[in-house]
């Protein structure tokens, strides 16, 4: 048996200042109204960069605010993992620039991934298990996205949706039985390319001279989406949730990806759990992609939703199409 477990010891996120409206987005779209946004979405605005912004400054200032509310050095940290499908660069990987930036240790393992929207899940489960066979004692898991710079605002199936913004959380060892107990993946690949961007790296050096010879836009079909979340969604969380010998009752508060308001109670609505299980933040923000996760949990930390000693789950689909989930027991110290 483990001599101790792997949990969430602080959380934060960044947002932009710049606010997108359903008004200024129908300004660009035909036959499209702030209603019908909000109606098929639940989408009432989202947060754009500032053309002097990258996905690094973003995750930069996440991380310094986790660290923030600890007395941890940075040189402590062993281990920082970056989500994201927007980063600065297709290489260079993000999470060397943001190991210079906090002066981490020559010592601290760094790795990017993208498994597009559930980025965060999969980066907390590679690292928790990481630090189970390690001498790793602190993580540092971001999710980050400036998918502005791939929106095409004249589409309305990707302009009323996407949004930019950060999340950071630091892992670190908590009493056994607490932290993370286990997680499960999915893959359904049968409609792959339903969701794609073609070439990219969002830094605002692509945008020099002719931008559409630097970057292309993020292509969405809707309705094969749709059709892949509320069919695979439910079934990874019913089998995580059965894998560790527990019911729907069983789990007290759940964060998914913040893809559309609509789809989330659909989902709660289908596994019959209630609603007041879950907290969404899609409405005023967005979908932040591999962000999304990682900021609706810290700000329903920072609501209290989440206690100590209870059940979380945090679940997301994304392209692919892929889908994970993980099961938390929350330990008594955690941020709050």
């Amino acid at each position: 048996m483990d001599e101790f477990g792997i949990g969430i010891i602080s959380t934060g996120h960044v947002l932009p200042t710049k606010e997108m409206t359903n008004d200024q987005i129908c300004e660009h779209l035909d036959d499209v109204t702030p209603e019908w946004i909000i109606e098929k979405t639940g989408i009432k605005k989202r947060y754009y960069v500032d053309k002097d912004q990258n996905a690094s400054d973003l995750a930069i200032a996440a991380c310094k605010k986790v660290l923030s509310n600890t007395e941890l050095d940075i040189r402590d940290v062993g281990l920082i993992v970056v989500a994201s499908f927007s980063q600065d660069y297709l290489f260079p990987p993000l999470s060397a620039k943001i190991h210079k930036e906090l002066s981490a240790s020559k010592e601290c393992q760094i790795i990017d991934l993208n498994t597009n929207c559930v980025g965060l899940v999969t980066a907390l489960t590679m690292a928790s298990d990481r630090m189970k066979n390690s001498d790793i004692k602190y993580s540092l898991i971001i999710g980050v996205e400036v998918l502005s710079r791939f929106t095409n605002l004249h589409d309305e199936n990707t302009a009323v949706f996407f949004g930019d913004g950060a999340s950071a959380v630091l892992l670190g060892r908590v009493a056994k039985m607490y932290g993370i107990q286990s997680s499960k993946f999915m893959t359904d690949s049968s409609t792959y390319e339903s969701v794609r961007l073609v070439k990219g790296g969002s830094s605002n050096l692509n945008l020099v001279g002719n931008a559409q010879n630097k970057y292309s836009f993020i292509e969405q079909n809707s309705l094969a989406t749709w059709k892949q979340a509320i069919t695979n969604l439910p079934k990874v969380i019913t089998k995580l949730i059965a894998s560790n010998d527990l019911t729907n009752d069983d789990i007290d508060f759940i964060i998914f990806h913040q893809a559309n308001k609509v789809l989330i109670n659909y989902v709660m609505k289908k596994m019959r759990i209630d609603s007041d299980k879950t907290f969404t933040n899609v409405e005023e923000i967005g979908n932040t992609g591999s962000a999304s996760i990682g900021i609706a949990l810290s700000q329903a930390i920072e609501l209290k939703y989440i206690k100590a000693d209870q059940y979380l789950l945090i679940a997301g689909v994304g392209a692919g199409f892929n889908f994970g989930a993980s099961l938390w027991k929350m330990q008594l110290n955690f941020n709050q």
